[in-house]
């Protein structure tokens, strides 16, 4: 008996494709918060109001993704591929040019995020799910989630790079052009997926309407909502507020783009790994364990003392779990409905993901601005790991059965 994994030849095109075109529209969105101290510095809008704007660009980004996948569903996903890498391009060129906290806000919270949520996770995944067999879609829930990963550590330490050497404007309009190789990678994916078979069974012919009236009264998916709040307020404290905490501790700028990256790189190998992991444990086990851990990581950081190496261990750490949740919690989603109404019913998950992202990116600039530095948010991000893992308990999941090797 084994658990292996293997992709047939016609599905690596779609998965290779997917990656790619996260690797793009949330490789760079991760590494945003290095440009929290130039805006804070050159627009003197204060770090509440630039906390805000970003604040506001991580929730629009899980408000938007539902809408997208309905958008998807219906007039097919290379329109919402497309669109959104010309938005991303479009706020992204359009945030230097921001001068109060509305247009900042309307530019980089709003046009860039909500172009950043048409290729999301959520689309990719709901636009390829239907062709996959169940038993391959962990793996390319963790295969296409490493995508963001790598972007994120790729694209780190570059735009560090391009800050100090050119300034954060011409930067800027750098990544905005970046966003732009996102549409000839996605006319290539959805040419395939075009030419794809659909799977028997893919679609259930229960509408997107009654899914949503038995999801809204199923008690496992409330409680992956609540669990995924979680998430949301780690991850975008983090990618907010991290530059912020190593400029607190007296360290160079080059640590955080160092330490983000490593998030990155970390990532990909928990990406994968919580990708594997599903195929043999229950994914709300997996959860459970990577929320645990969360808390743990966080206590650590906190002892111990605040030099280059205690954010790159750190940062390391924290990456095997940081945006391993998405895998299983995808999983899980398409356990209890199936495949055909993914894209919407996940995306309704990353709202809720995102409304925990609003708090932890503003409620991080409210705790500096107010108390002069992040503990209560520290001391938080742990608590809600501890619920979050809770949540998990009484949401039912059968265990994963054993396939046999392909011959």
């Amino acid at each position: 008996m084994s658990t292996e994994v293997r992709a047939t030849p016609g599905t690596w095109p779609l998965m290779l494709g997917a990656a790619a075109i996260l690797l793009i529209t949330q490789g760079a969105r991760q590494s945003l918060g290095l440009f929290v101290a130039p805006l804070d510095r050159d627009t003197g809008l204060g770090i509440a109001s630039v906390s805000f704007a970003f604040a506001v660009s991580q929730f629009m980004w899980g408000f938007a993704q539902p809408f997208f996948g309905a958008v998807a569903a219906r007039w097919g996903t290379r329109l919402v591929l497309v669109g959104g890498a010309l938005l991303v391009a479009l706020g992204t060129a359009l945030t230097p040019f921001a001068r109060t906290s509305a247009t900042l806000t309307l530019s980089l919270g709003i046009i860039a995020a909500v172009g950043a949520a048409a290729g999301s996770f959520a689309i990719l995944i709901g636009g390829i799910a239907r062709y996959l067999p169940e038993h391959r879609r962990s793996f390319a829930s963790g295969f296409i989630n490493a995508g963001a990963s790598l972007g994120q550590f790729v694209f780190a330490p570059v735009l560090q790079w391009g800050i100090e050497r050119y300034g954060w404007v011409p930067t800027m309009f750098a990544l905005a052009a970046t966003a732009l190789l996102a549409i000839p990678i996605s006319l290539q994916l959805t040419a395939h997926l075009e030419a794809a078979p659909l799977l028997a069974g893919a679609s259930t012919g229960e509408g997107l309407r009654a899914q949503l009236r038995r999801a809204l009264r199923e008690r496992s998916y409330l409680l992956l909502h609540l669990a995924f709040f979680t998430c949301g307020f780690h991850v975008a404290f983090l990618v907010t507020h991290l530059p912020g905490q190593v400029a607190l501790c007296g360290l160079a700028s080059a640590v955080s783009a160092a330490a983000l990256a490593l998030i990155g790189l970390f990532n990909i190998a928990g990406s994968l790994g919580a990708g594997a992991l599903c195929q043999r444990y229950r994914m709300k086990s997996v959860l459970m364990a990577m929320y645990l851990a969360r808390a743990a990581l966080i206590a650590a950081f906190l002892l111990a003392p605040k030099v280059p190496w205690t954010f790159y261990l750190f940062a390391a750490a924290l990456g095997l779990t940081y945006l391993a949740t998405v895998p299983p919690t995808a999983g899980l989603v398409g356990k209890l409905f199936g495949p055909q109404h993914l894209a919407t019913l996940f995306g309704l998950t990353l709202v809720t993901h995102q409304l925990g992202a609003f708090f932890g990116a503003w409620l991080g600039g409210i705790s500096l601005s107010r108390f002069g530095d992040y503990s209560w948010m520290w001391y938080a991000d742990m608590v809600l790991a501890v619920l979050a893992a809770l949540c998990h308990l009484p949401i039912r999941e059968a265990r994963p059965l054993p396939r046999l090797a392909p011959a």
